[in-house]
Order: C-alpha cells, then sequence, then structure tokens
C-alpha cells in the first residue's frame, strides 16, 4: 500500500515541485537536454595529460560523473599553467570501458579502482572495527570521499575536487595550498547544509563547529584523521537525529572542527552562483549546486569545448 500511494501521490508530487523550482515542465526538461548533450560531447574534449610529479588533485567520481570530471579539468588546465596530477577514485561504476577512455581522456591519470580501495579499507578500516562507516559506504556514496579517499597510501594531504564545478580564472591561493599544505582547505557555503544541530555536532567534535562548511574542495591530512571519532560519529549522529543527505559535510566540518584552516573565499570561489553570476564568469570558480544546475548544464560548460567544434 505504501509504495502505491508513493507512486500515485509523493512522486509525482515531488516531481512538481522540482519542475516549478527550475520554472517548469519544459525549461526543466531543457535543462535536462543540456545534461544530456553536455555528457555526449565530453568525449569531444581534447586530451589533458597527468603528470606524475604535478600537483595532486582528487576525484571521486564513476560512470554518471566521468563527463563533469573531464569539463572541470579541462577548466583547470585552461586558466592554470601548473602541472597537475590527476587521480580519479572509483565510486563503484568504474567499467574497463570507462577506464579506457580516462587513459585517452587524460593520459597517465591513476585510476584508483574499486578492487584497490576495497584493500586499503581491509589494511586501515577492517569492518568489524568500522561497522557503521561500511554500512555508510553501502548506501551513502559521499562519505565514500572520506573513507576511499583518505585511505589511500601516499601523498599526507589530499585536495578532493567535486565534478560539478568550472574554473574561471586562476585559483592562486588553492595552487598555493598545494604547493605548500600546512593547514585544512574549504570553501564557503551559500547556506548552512549540515543536516545535523549545532549542539550535537560540536558535543561530538569537542570543540565549536565553523558554520557554512562547503567540501567542493576539501583539502584534509590523511593521517590527522581521526576514525575512531568518526566511526562514533556517524553512529551518534545518525541514533539522535536521523540520516541526512549532508553527512559527509557535517562530518567534515567537525574533522576540522575551530582549527585553523584556508577558507576559500566566497565571492571567488562561489557556491550555487546566480544567473548573471554564470553569464559573467565572476569569481575563480563555480560550484553548481540546486538552481545554478541549469546555467551549468544549458550554457558554462560550452565554453570549454575546442572552438572549431562549438
Amino acid at each position: 500500500m505504501q509504495s502505491l500511494i508513493n507512486f500515485l501521490y509523493r512522486n509525482p508530487r515531488s516531481q512538481l515541485q522540482k519542475f516549478r523550482r527550475f520554472g517548469g515542465y519544459f525549461n526543466y526538461r531543457s535543462m535536462m537536454n543540456g545534461r544530456r548533450e553536455m555528457e555526449q560531447r565530453s568525449v569531444e574534449l581534447p586530451p589533458v595529460s597527468s603528470h606524475v610529479n604535478g600537483l595532486p588533485v582528487y576525484f571521486l567520481t564513476g560512470k554518471n560523473y566521468v563527463y563533469q570530471t573531464l569539463y572541470c579539468i579541462q577548466s583547470l588546465i585552461k586558466i592554470s599553467a601548473g602541472q597537475f596530477k590527476f587521480i580519479l577514485v572509483d565510486d563503484g561504476s568504474f567499467t574497463t570501458t570507462l577506464i579506457e577512455r580516462v587513459a585517452k581522456q587524460l593520459p597517465g591519470a591513476q585510476v584508483i579502482t574499486a578492487e584497490e580501495i576495497g584493500k586499503n579499507l581491509q589494511n586501515a578500516l577492517p569492518e568489524a572495527r568500522y561497522p557503521h562507516l561500511h554500512k555508510k559506504r553501502a548506501v551513502y556514496p559521499h562519505i565514500k570521499k572520506l573513507t576511499d579517499v583518505h585511505t589511500i597510501p601516499g601523498d599526507a594531504w589530499k585536495l578532493v575536487l567535486d565534478s560539478d564545478m568550472l574554473f574561471w580564472h586562476e585559483p592562486a591561493d588553492l595552487i598555493s595550498w598545494l604547493n605548500y599544505p600546512q593547514q585544512p582547505l574549504h570553501m564557503v557555503d551559500c547556506t548552512e547544509a549540515y543536516g545535523y544541530s549545532q549542539q550535537l555536532m560540536e558535543q561530538l567534535a569537542g570543540s565549536a563547529v565553523k558554520p557554512l562548511l562547503n567540501v567542493g574542495a576539501i583539502g584534509l591530512k590523511s593521517e590527522a584523521i581521526n576514525w575512531d571519532k568518526l566511526e562514533n560519529w556517524v553512529k551518534t549522529l545518525e541514533e539522535q537525529e536521523g540520516t541526512s543527505y549532508y553527512l559527509e559535510q557535517a562530518l567534515s566540518a567537525m574533522l576540522i572542527g575551530n582549527a585553523g584552516a584556508l577558507v576559500l573565499k566566497a565571492e571567488d570561489y562561489i557556491v550555487n552562483p546566480g544567473a548573471d553570476q554564470i553569464k559573467s564568469k565572476t569569481g575563480i570558480l563555480h560550484h553548481y549546486v540546486d538552481l545554478s544546475k541549469e546555467g551549468y548544464f544549458k550554457q558554462a560548460w560550452k565554453h570549454f569545448l575546442p572552438r572549431d567544434i562549438r
């Protein structure tokens, strides 16, 4: 009966609300057509070399997001003279075909496969000791930006970028951090999105938690992550206040607490840019969340296609 109610009432109602937020059904359909075109034409993007000794940049990505990852990387190398090492962390959906595509469009890039991730987790986060982290991994992919990325051996500090972002100007402070990371790095959100009460987060973290932390670009020191605390935080947060889409962002804010951090300026690294900001390419970086998806899918990505095939 419940599934019938969802099918006949709740799901259509949710869809209707989504259409209204994006200006109606036809405008929403136009946006989705733009998304499909963006994905289809991503094969036209020229290859970008990944350098073994370049500045390391991590992406958690997979079959539904690699095309966005490629545009993000394309935008970065277009405005920066720096050399980068791109590490793509399998969200669980990589296939042989996708790995071959990455080798073609990101020659030299490293793909951390599900098999490698499994071994890393077995060594660093055995399921018997961290059952709640493993349970969340199975149903909540975002937490893999912590568990799967920060158990990778190698770089002490790791910068993880979301794929749904584009660079418009040289990110000098970001590159400076990559050259000499000394403290965590994060963006500033357009609205607080933790999904949990500040009181509970601070009680568990044992310190104040900064407001408006956004993980579109997040830099953390892997060995500084206390996995025992993280296991307890996940368990307690969900027991007391339920599940949240923003759990990973809340955990990141709790990990950083009130410690010193490089905070990327909100006016330069813009979360949910408005239509005018998208059109004028305001700032250094745009993170296309919520309503800014429209400008992202309809127009922003087209600036990175080779001029002769636009």
